[in-house]
């Protein structure tokens, strides 16, 4: 019954998932199944629907508790589809999953049939998000084909992701300082991009950030090209194999962000930012 809601629910929003104005919203990146990391982001940013939420994708694989952790954020979606959105990540994905640990905790715990209900699930995930025509979210990042969000309304959903084009790229592709124009990736799937065509998407599309996540990186988030790309990762100490925090970005009616880092072991908020004017002012909270 509840992924038959879940399903509803996400088909009858457009693949460019949430178009939202006036938004006050909390961007949260990779979980990857770190259930206990989840519930410390909802004590710290607050749980729907006393906050917005945008998640960009990667719910599962790689941490002990995907399951409780794609079921709760399930639930709240059932429960307040207006306060929480959820994006389709590379690991939302029967190939991946089926690969790096969602079958198996499945497997393991219930049945296979649960495993392929989730899949089902995840094939009606949308893939991008506008908030209030300036700030594009998906998981992974551009396309050499994307020209338009347009595009995007386009993709038909149920679908699997492909092994190439627009909807692989949008959950695979990643920016690289060391890149001008497009380039192979590393991972052996979709491309990277430089700064070059983050400018020209950006000004071609009157957009001014790019949202992200997909990457572990160090502080939890990381700016690209100029200010005009953020990634951002909020499973800490990722699979207890990196030292790396966590981090929510938050977002208010005017478009100024706040960033939001999780320690291992701790939260702090660590910043205040306008990325719009560029002004900046440090804050730290034990």
């Amino acid at each position: 019954m509840w992924q038959s809601t879940a399903v509803i629910i996400y088909l009858l929003n457009s693949t460019l998932g949430p178009c939202i104005s006036n938004f006050c919203c909390l961007f949260t990146g990779d979980i990857h199944g770190q259930y206990q990391d989840l519930l410390r982001l909802f004590e710290y940013g607050g749980y729907p629907p006393a906050a917005n939420y945008l998640f960009l994708g990667d719910y599962v694989d790689r941490g002990r508790q995907s399951l409780e952790t794609m079921c709760l954020l399930l639930a709240y979606k059932i429960r307040h589809p207006d306060k929480i959105y959820l994006l389709r990540g590379n690991h939302e994905d029967a190939k991946i999953n089926r690969i790096y640990g969602f079958y198996d905790e499945c497997k393991r715990r219930f049945n296979v049939r649960l495993w392929k209900i989730f899949t089902d699930c995840f094939n009606c995930l949308p893939v991008a998000a506008l908030i209030d025509e300036k700030i594009f979210c998906m998981h992974g990042g551009l396309s050499p084909e994307l020209e338009h969000l347009g595009q995007i309304k386009e993709i038909q959903r149920p679908t699997e992701i492909p092994d190439s084009g627009l909807l692989c790229d949008l959950l695979w592709s990643d920016p690289d300082a060391r890149v001008e124009g497009w380039s192979d990736s590393d991972r052996g799937v979709s491309c990277t991009f430089g700064p070059d065509k983050v400018s020209e998407f950006l000004d071609k599309n009157d957009l001014d950030l790019i949202c992200r996540g997909h990457q572990v990186v160090e502080d939890g988030y990381e700016f690209f090209a100029k200010r005009k790309l953020v990634t951002i990762f909020s499973a800490p100490n990722y699979g207890g194999e990196f030292d790396n925090a966590g981090a929510l970005l938050s977002v208010d009616e005017s478009l100024h962000t706040l960033r939001y880092a999780q320690e291992p072991k701790l939260f702090c908020w660590i910043l205040f930012e306008n990325f719009l004017s560029g002004q900046l002012a440090y804050a730290v909270c034990k």
